[in-house]
């Protein structure tokens, strides 16, 4: 899964995302708005890690996402 589908799909995927990353508030969440840059930003700001981990984390993520929507044919998870 790239993040132009991500993107197009936020609403279906914010929920996950949420989950993953319980220290973002509403507003990262607004501005967030399935942009990858901006997640990477977010996390790093609010955990406090490198850009480098941020961006693992936001890789992992999406990884985890596309086995989901492999496994049960599901756009969401």
């Amino acid at each position: 899964m790239n993040w132009d589908q991500i993107e197009g799909k936020w609403k279906q995927f914010a929920g996950s995302a949420r989950e993953r990353w319980g220290q973002l508030t509403d507003k990262d969440w607004e501005l967030i708005a399935g942009k990858k840059d901006q997640l990477v930003g977010r996390i790093q700001e609010r955990y406090g890690v490198a850009k480098a981990e941020a961006e693992k984390q936001a890789d992992e993520w999406t990884h985890a996402l596309k086995e989901f929507e492999r496994s049960h044919g599901a756009t969401r998870l």
